[in-house]
């Protein structure tokens, strides 16, 4: 099983639609190509120190892609901030890194937006 995290909390999986998951390994042109009618994208994360997928979903989101992002794998409650900057809309993970990395520690980064390097060199 798995827990969905997203910037409220932790939730059971809610998606019914059409998914198509793609590999941190995969070439850009082919991205956006399988992107096409996908109500959500799934990107893999094979390890918490692979960051390809923040990439992806950055491509993805800048050549137009509005559907649901997932990241799934073993992303940490640490990287979460850098997962929805870069587009994801929400984070899937194993259960037992969501007893190891509590909802707390999950929401305490959903601030995301305002913690922002970029924001702070604005002031």
């Amino acid at each position: 099983m798995s827990v969905i995290v997203r910037d409220d909390g932790f939730h059971a999986e809610d998606f019914a639609g059409t998914a198509v998951e793609i590999a941190s390994d995969i070439k850009s042109d082919e991205l956006v190509q399988l992107a096409s009618g996908a109500d959500m994208m799934r990107i893999l994360f094979p390890s918490f120190s692979d960051g390809r997928g923040f990439t992806l979903a950055r491509r993805l989101r800048d050549a137009g892609y509005a559907g649901r992002l997932r990241a799934v794998g073993p992303v940490i409650a640490d990287q979460y901030a850098m997962a929805r900057r870069s587009g994801f809309d929400e984070v899937e993970i194993p259960d037992d890194l969501a007893a190891r990395q509590p909802e707390e520690q999950w929401k305490f980064r959903a601030d995301w937006r305002d913690h922002d390097y970029r924001a702070r060199m604005k002031g």
